[in-house]
């Protein structure tokens, strides 16, 4: 499963994708790396995740597109979620679950407002075989792996179509500040609603194409201005409303939060060559029998050959 996911994502990356008669060449590139070990240090819930996007379009300059298509998004993500405890779960703990995902999305603005609207297909279950690479992995670096009985009661095989759209508006104040409200809607591996902001200060990122990670909800560069260097700090937060969710199966007893909440913050840096984000983000309860919250890691480090 994992090899047939791979060389789809490959044969959609080699598309030459072309809009109104005129080609798209690629315009950026950007990734994001989750862990809680990054974060609170320990192993569970949303333990780990990988966003990554190449973007195509016919130019940029530094503001969204009016059409929708203009810009045009590859995304691919990577995702594990476990119980409390990996060798010997809690009673009540979610089960673990392994979710790959490979979507095409589009960035625009109508009336000062930015959208960003797509769908994506996941694929969850042992077809997925994240759970043997989390298991040969952890022992590996000599940490406690997924027994074979947590693995047992992992989420099943699937494939869930999803669509996501996301509306903003940025409201600069100087040339280095910004907050953006935005609200967002999702249908598919989970459905959902949320509302949030964002709040950047400091020149990095700004005039960028940033694309939101789902775990945590920071925006990862991906069209950057090279020509910035410095720091910018960036903070956010949001609350959504999850009326489903395939990770917390409703026949297993297992019953959703009414309010699922974040808050972030992180650094972004960049110097001549050398660029590297650093964030945290503390995930609350998703359902009733959660034991605890958890502060995630996310982490990207890119150097210019």
């Amino acid at each position: 499963m994992f090899r047939s996911l791979t060389v789809i994502l490959i044969c959609l990356m080699t598309v030459p994708f072309s809009a109104s008669g005129a080609e798209l060449t690629r315009l950026g590139y950007g990734r994001l790396i989750n862990n809680d070990l990054l974060g609170d240090l320990r192993d569970r819930e949303r333990t780990g995740s990988f966003s990554s996007s190449r973007v195509w379009g016919r130019e940029w300059d530094g503001n969204l597109p009016h059409a929708a298509g203009a810009i045009v998004e590859l995304r691919f993500g990577l995702e594990v979620l476990a119980p409390d405890r990996l060798n010997n779960p809690r009673l009540g703990s979610r089960p673990w679950a392994g979710a790959l995902s490979v979507g095409v999305h589009t960035h625009f603005e109508r009336d000062s407002i930015e959208f960003a609207m797509g769908a994506s297909i996941y694929a969850t279950g042992p077809q997925t075989q994240l759970g043997e690479l989390q298991q040969e992995f952890h022992q590996l670096i000599g940490a406690p792996a997924p027994s074979d009985r947590t693995l047992a009661g992992q989420i099943g095989n699937g494939f869930y179509p999803t669509v996501l759209i996301e509306a903003g508006r940025r409201f600069d104040f100087g040339a280095t500040t910004s907050l953006r409200p935005f609200v967002e809607a999702q249908v598919g591996i989970e459905d959902l609603v949320r509302a949030g902001f964002d709040l950047t200060i400091g020149g990095v990122g700004q005039q960028e194409l940033l694309v939101r990670d789902t775990t945590t909800g920071h925006r990862y560069r991906v069209i950057k201005n090279d020509d910035v260097t410095g720091f910018s700090w960036v903070v956010g937060a949001d609350i959504a409303h999850v009326s489903s969710s395939t990770y917390l199966p409703r026949d297993r007893g297992y019953v959703l939060t009414n309010q699922r909440k974040r808050l972030r913050m992180g650094v972004h840096w960049q110097s001549e060559r050398l660029s590297a984000f650093y964030g945290l983000t503390w995930l609350g309860k998703e359902y009733s029998t959660q034991p605890d919250d958890q502060i995630v890691g996310s982490v990207r480090i890119n150097y210019a050959f």
